[in-house]
C-alpha cells in the first residue's frame, strides 16, 4: 500500500511540473505597492520562462529594498513566478510590492 502511495505522489508531480506555466517571449513592466513607493519591475522573458527579473524603479529606502531584491528577485526566476517565493522578514511591504509588480508584468503577457 505504501508502495503505491509513493508510485503515485510521484506521478503526481511529474504532472504538476508538466504543467509549467510558460509565458510569451519579450520584456514586461509591472508596478506594485511597497512601503514607500509604487516599486518597477522589468521582466525579461526568453524560452517561455523568466530570465530575468529587474527592478527598475522605486522610492523606497534602500535598505528596505536590498534584500528583497538580492534573496527574492533569483527565486522569481528559479521558480518561474512568485508562487512559494516568500517575503523577506522586515521588509515585508518591499517585498510585497516586488511580488505585486512581477505578477502585474505577468498579468500583461497571457
Amino acid at each position: 500500500m505504501m508502495k503505491k502511495l509513493i508510485v503515485l505522489s510521484a506521478a503526481t508531480l511529474v504532472a504538476c511540473g508538466a504543467q509549467a506555466t510558460s509565458y510569451k517571449d519579450g520584456s514586461y513592466t509591472g508596478e506594485g505597492k511597497g512601503r514607500e513607493s509604487q516599486i518597477h519591475v522589468q521582466v525579461d522573458v526568453t524560452g517561455g520562462k523568466i530570465a530575468a527579473v529587474k527592478v527598475t524603479k522605486h522610492g523606497e529606502t534602500d535598505m528596505m529594498i536590498a534584500a528583497p531584491i538580492e534573496m527574492m528577485l533569483p527565486e522569481i526566476v528559479a521558480k518561474n513566478g512568485v508562487e512559494g517565493v516568500e517575503s523577506v522578514s522586515g521588509a515585508t511591504m518591499s517585498s510585497d510590492g516586488i511580488k505585486a509588480a512581477v505578477l502585474d508584468a505577468l498579468s500583461k503577457v497571457k
